[in-house]
C-alpha cells in the first residue's frame, strides 16, 4: 500500500500593525481548521506547519517545523521534505482554499497515487500536491514564491500537472480584509473562523483564545457595501462591474450563475507569478483612464457602468509603480481611507467609499473566489426571503 502524504502548510507572520494581525489570526483559525480536517480524513500521514512562530497550536498529529533564518520558499520547502523524508505532499499556503473540508482534502490526497501532481491553479498555486521523486526537490529549491510552484514541478521536474475544478472551494482564499468580510457575511468556513469571525464582530475585543493566535486586535469589518450588492446578483435587470485578475473560471461561472448582466475588465493575469508587479510592466486600462481623467472624473463615471463594482486594486497599484505597504492596502480594502499613507490610495479609497454605488475593493480573491462565494449567499438568501409555498427562484441558464 502507498505511503500516505504529509500535510505541509506554509504559515508565516504577516506583520506588526493591527490590520495584519486580523488577517494573520484569521489565517491561522482556517490553517487548523484545514489540518483537522485533513487529519480526520485518515487519508494523510500527519500535518506540518512550517513556521517563523513559535506556538503550540494543540491538534493531536501535528508537528511545528521553526525555522527562523532568512525565508526563501524553495530552500524552506525542500528542507522540510528532506528533514521528514517526504514521499509525497500536500503544500498549502496558510489561509488558502479554507472552504476545502475533509472529503475534498481526502480525494486530493488518495488521487497522489496516480503519480501526478494536483494544483489548484497551474499558474498561480495555493495548493500543490505531488509525489517526491528524482528531480523534485532540485526544482522546488529554484522556487521563489509558491505560486509558481506547479509550473516548476511540470517544467524543471517533468511532473504531470493537474488541476483541480475551478470550485469555490478550491478558489477562495484568505489574503485580506475583503476575504474575510466575505466570510463573515457569508458565514462559511471551519468552527475556528466562523468562531473567529463571529465573537471579535459582536463583541468587539479579542476571542477568548487569542493567545493561540497571537496578538489578535478587534476586527473592523464594514459589511454593508456587501450586502448592497447581493440583491444585485438575483436581478436581471443589475450590471455589476469587475475589473482585476478575472480567470476564465470565473467568467464562465459569472455567465452561468449570475442573473445580473456583469460588465468585465480582464487585466494582468498572472500578475505576481510572472513578475510583472516587480520588474514594472504591469498595464491596466482602468490604469490609463485614471491618467487621463482623473480619480474624480474616475469614480463619476463608475456608476453609469453598473450598480456596483469590485476592483482589483491591486492591479492598478502594479500600474502606478506604487509599492503601496500591506499595512495601506489592507486598509483599503476594509475602507478606512483617513489611516492609509499612501496618498493614490488613500485619495482612491476616500473616493471609493463615498461613490454612488457600492465599490468592492480587494485582492484576486475578491474577483474571484470571494465573487462566487457572495453570489451562492445571495440566491440562498433570495431563497429563504420567498414564503414557504412559493417556488425556488431560478438561476440563468
Amino acid at each position: 500500500m502507498a505511503q500516505k502524504p504529509a500535510l505541509v502548510v506554509f504559515l508565516g507572520d504577516l506583520g506588526t500593525t493591527p490590520v495584519e494581525h486580523m488577517v494573520g489570526a484569521a489565517r491561522r483559525a482556517a490553517t487548523l481548521d484545514s489540518i483537522e480536517a485533513a487529519l480526520s480524513s485518515a487519508a494523510f500521514e500527519r500535518a506540518i506547519i512550517a513556521s517563523d512562530q513559535a506556538y503550540q497550536p494543540g491538534l493531536p498529529g501535528l508537528e511545528v517545523d521553526l525555522d527562523d533564518v532568512p525565508f526563501h520558499f524553495g530552500r524552506r520547502l525542500a528542507s522540510v521534505i528532506r528533514r521528514y523524508n517526504l514521499a509525497s505532499a500536500v503544500y498549502l499556503g496558510g489561509g488558502s482554499m479554507p472552504l476545502l473540508d475533509s472529503h475534498g482534502l481526502k480525494w486530493i490526497a488518495r488521487a497522489l497515487g496516480t503519480g501526478r501532481a494536483l494544483t489548484n491553479n497551474r499558474f498561480s498555486s495555493d495548493l500543490v500536491a505531488f509525489p517526491v521523486r528524482e528531480g523534485v526537490s532540485e526544482a522546488i529549491e529554484s522556487v521563489d514564491r509558491d505560486n509558481t510552484l506547479a509550473r516548476a514541478l511540470e517544467e524543471k521536474a517533468g511532473l504531470t500537472v493537474a488541476e483541480l475544478p475551478r470550485t469555490l472551494e478550491t478558489q477562495m482564499d484568505i489574503d485580506s480584509p475583503s476575504d474575510l468580510a466575505v466570510l463573515a457575511l457569508t458565514g462559511e468556513g471551519g468552527p475556528r473562523l466562523r468562531d473567529y469571525l463571529r465573537i471579535t464582530r459582536s463583541s468587539r475585543v479579542s476571542p477568548p483564545e487569542a493567545g493561540t493566535y497571537r496578538g489578535t486586535v478587534a476586527l473592523d469589518l464594514d459589511l454593508s457595501r456587501y450586502q448592497c450588492v447581493l440583491p444585485l446578483l438575483t436581478n436581471r435587470e443589475a450590471q455589476i462591474v469587475v475589473a482585476g485578475r478575472v480567470g476564465s473560471h470565473s467568467w464562465h461561472y459569472l455567465e452561468r450563475e449570475t442573473a445580473c448582466r456583469v460588465r468585465l475588465f480582464v487585466e494582468e493575469r498572472g500578475l505576481e507569478a510572472e513578475g510583472r508587479a516587480q520588474d514594472r510592466t504591469a498595464r491596466s486600462l482602468l490604469g490609463f483612464f485614471i491618467e487621463a481623467a482623473g480619480l474624480a472624473r474616475f469614480f463619476e463615471v463608475l456608476p453609469s457602468l453598473g450598480d456596483a463594482a469590485f476592483i482589483d486594486t491591486r492591479v492598478l497599484l502594479a500600474h502606478f509603480r506604487i509599492d503601496a505597504t500591506r499595512e495601506d492596502r489592507f486598509l483599503s480594502d476594509l475602507g478606512d481611507w483617513p489611516e492609509i499613507q499612501n496618498p493614490f490610495l488613500r485619495d482612491f479609497t476616500r473616493l471609493a467609499t463615498e461613490a454612488a454605488i457600492p465599490v468592492l475593493l480587494g485582492g484576486h480573491s475578491l474577483v474571484s473566489g470571494g465573487l462566487m462565494a457572495l453570489n451562492e449567499h445571495a440566491w440562498r438568501e433570495r431563497e429563504n426571503s420567498l414564503p414557504p409555498e412559493a417556488a425556488p427562484p431560478v438561476r440563468p441558464e
